[in-house]
C-alpha cells in the first residue's frame, strides 16, 4: 500500500492505494478544503491563521495514515508552498506535524505527476491526448501520447487567486467575469499553439474543480450536460444571475466551493476559449495517483529520476566515461566513511554524474555553472529539495569549502562532499585508485592513508593535495595524509 498527500493552494488531499499487479486501487481517501492560497497576505507570505489551519489538517492525516501499514508515503506541496515567502520556516514545522518529509515540487514535475495518474487510468497507448488540470494556485496543461509525456507547462494562475482578484467581495457580475476570463486567456496566449486540437484527439481534465463544474453541469441540465464549452457559459450565465456566491444554488455544488469555483470557472473558459476546445472529459484520476504510481515504480527500481539524469547528461554533452569513473569512486568512498544517513549516496551518484554539466558553459569556473543549472533546471521526478542538494554538492566538488560551510554542519553531508572532491582530485590527477588499498575516515578530522607511489607517479597529486589539506583546515577541519 502507498499514500500520497497533496497539499494544494486550494484543498489538502490524502489518496491511500493498494497495488494489485496492474493497479492501484484507492481504499482511503480525505480531504480538507483550507484555501491555503487565500491565506497569503499582501506581501507573499502565508499569515499565522493559515498556517495553524494547514498544521491541524496535517495532524488529522497523521492519525489517518497511522491505521495503515504502508510501503512507502509521499507528501508533496505545490504553488502555494512555491511562492509563499516564509515556506522554508513552515516547512520544518509541518514536517514534524504529519511525520513525514515535504517536498515542495516544481510546476512542471507536478503536470508530469498528473499526467502519470491519468495515463494509468485510461491505459490507450496509442492515444494523443491534453491533459488540463486547474489548481488553486497554478494551472498545468500535458500534451502527451499513451504513457510518454511530450510537452508539459505550468501557469501561474488558479481557482483561489482568480476569485480574490475579481470577485473577492463576493459580487458576480457579467464585466468582472469577462475581465477574469480576459485575465485567464492572457497567461496562456503565448504558449497556446502546441496544445490546439489539431495536436491531440481528446482532452481531459483531471482537477476537482474540472470535476465539480462536470458534475454540476450535469445534474443542472445545463447546456448540453458535457463538460463543453456551450455548457460552460451556461453555467456562467447562471452564476451572473445568482449575482453573489452566498446565493449560489445548485445541485451538487457544495457551498465551501461556491466561491473558488467562479473562479475556475473563468480560468476554464478562458482556456477552452484560447485553445479552442470544444468538449473535456472529466476523469478521477491526478497527482496523487501520479504520485502513487511514482513510488511503485521507485520501489522496483524504475526511478524516473535516473532517466532525468542520464538526459540531462546527454543535453549537456557530458563525458559519459569520466561522470561514471567519478560516480563509482565517490559513492564508494561515502560507504567507506560509515555515513548515517546511507540515502545521500543515491544523490551523490546523480551529483556525481552531472558535475561536469557546467563546462558547456565555461572551463572557468566549471562547478559554479553546473550548481547553478542543476538548481534551476527542470529535471523530472526531483523536488526542490532535492535539486538544491545536488546543487551544493556540486559546487562544493572544489576549490575552497566556505561557499558551502552552511550545509557542512551536516556531518554525512560532510562526507559526501569529501567522497566527491577526492574522486573528483583522483580524476584530474590521473591516478587509478584501488579502493582495497586506501583508506579513508572522518569523525573529529579527516585521516587518509594512500599508497606512496601512488603520488609519485602523478607530478601534480602532491599539489593538489596539499591544496585540499589546507582547505578543509580553513574551516576548522584538520585533514591528515599518510603514504603507506
Amino acid at each position: 500500500m502507498f499514500a500520497a498527500v497533496d497539499l494544494g493552494s486550494n484543498s489538502f488531499r490524502l489518496h491511500i492505494g493498494k497495488y494489485n499487479g496492474d493497479a492501484i486501487r484507492v481504499i482511503k481517501s480525505a480531504r480538507d478544503p483550507i484555501r491555503l492560497a487565500a491565506g497569503l497576505d499582501s506581501k507573499g507570505y502565508l499569515t499565522e491563521q493559515a498556517m495553524q489551519v494547514a498544521l491541524d489538517s496535517l495532524a488529522r492525516f497523521r492519525n489517518i495514515l497511522a491505521d495503515y501499514q504502508l510501503e512507502a508515503v509521499r507528501v508533496v506541496a505545490t504553488n502555494t508552498l512555491r511562492v509563499a515567502k516564509n515556506a522554508a520556516e513552515f516547512l520544518p514545522i509541518a514536517e514534524q506535524v504529519i511525520g513525514y518529509p515535504i517536498e515542495i515540487i516544481s510546476g512542471e514535475e507536478e503536470g508530469r505527476l498528473i499526467y502519470m495518474g491519468v495515463a494509468s487510468m485510461l491505459r490507450l497507448p496509442n492515444e494523443k491526448r491534453l491533459v488540463l488540470d486547474i489548481g488553486g494556485g497554478s494551472t498545468e496543461l500535458i500534451l502527451g501520447r499513451g504513457q510518454q509525456i511530450e510537452r508539459v507547462e505550468s501557469f501561474g494562475i488558479g481557482t483561489v487567486n482568480q476569485s480574490l482578484a475579481f470577485f473577492a467581495d463576493g459580487q458576480i457580475t457579467a464585466a468582472a467575469y469577462d475581465a477574469a476570463v480576459l485575465s485567464a486567456r492572457s497567461h496562456f496566449e503565448d504558449a497556446a499553439p502546441p496544445y490546439r486540437p489539431q495536436n491531440w484527439s481528446h482532452a481531459y481534465g483531471s482537477s476537482g474543480t474540472i470535476r465539480a463544474i462536470a458534475e454540476t453541469i450535469d445534474r443542472n441540465g445545463l447546456g448540453d450536460h458535457r463538460l463543453s464549452y456551450t455548457s460552460l457559459e451556461a453555467l456562467r450565465a447562471r452564476f451572473v444571475e445568482f449575482g453573489h456566491v452566498s446565493r449560489i444554488d445548485l445541485l451538487g455544488m457544495k457551498p465551501e466551493r461556491a466561491a473558488v469555483m467562479v473562479g475556475g470557472l473563468a480560468v476554464l473558459i478562458g482556456l477552452m476559449q484560447e485553445l479552442g476546445i470544444e468538449v473535456i472529459q472529466p476523469i478521477e484520476a491526478g497527482l496523487r495517483m501520479g504520485v502513487m504510481w511514482d513510488l511503485q515504480l521507485r520501489g522496483t527500481r524504475l526511478d524516473r529520476r535516473d532517466q532525468s539524469v542520464h538526459d540531462f547528461s546527454q543535453r549537456f554533452h557530458v563525458d559519459q566515461l569520466r561522470a561514471s569513473r567519478v560516480a563509482e569512486t565517490a559513492t564508494s568512498l561515502f560507504e567507506m566513511l560509515k555515513p548515517a544517513n546511507d540515502g545521500l549516496s543515491q544523490y551523490l551518484h546523480w551529483s556525481a554524474l552531472l558535475h561536469e554539466v557546467g563546462l558547456v558553459v565555461s572551463q572557468s569556473g566549471y562547478h559554479k555553472h553546473a550548481a547553478y543549472l542543476i538548481e534551476n533546471a527542470d529535471l523530472s521526478g526531483f523536488t526542490t529539495r532535492e535539486q538544491r542538494a545536488m546543487s551544493m554538492l556540486i559546487l562544493g566538488q572544489k576549490g575552497n569549502l566556505r561557499k558551502i560551510s552552511d550545509a557542512l554542519l551536516d556531518p554525512d553531508f560532510s562526507k559526501a562532499v569529501l567522497a566527491l572532491r577526492l574522486a573528483v582530485m583522483f580524476l584530474h590527477s590521473r591516478i587509478e585508485i584501488d579502493l582495497d588499498e586506501l583508506r579513508l575516515k572522518m569523525k573529529s578530522k579527516i585521516e587518509l592513508d594512500i599508497k606512496r607511489d601512488w603520488i609519485e607517479d602523478h607530478p601534480t597529486a602532491t599539489y593538489w593535495m596539499a591544496k585540499e589539506q589546507d582547505w578543509w583546515r580553513e574551516i576548522g577541519v584538520d585533514f591528515a595524509i599518510r603514504r603507506t
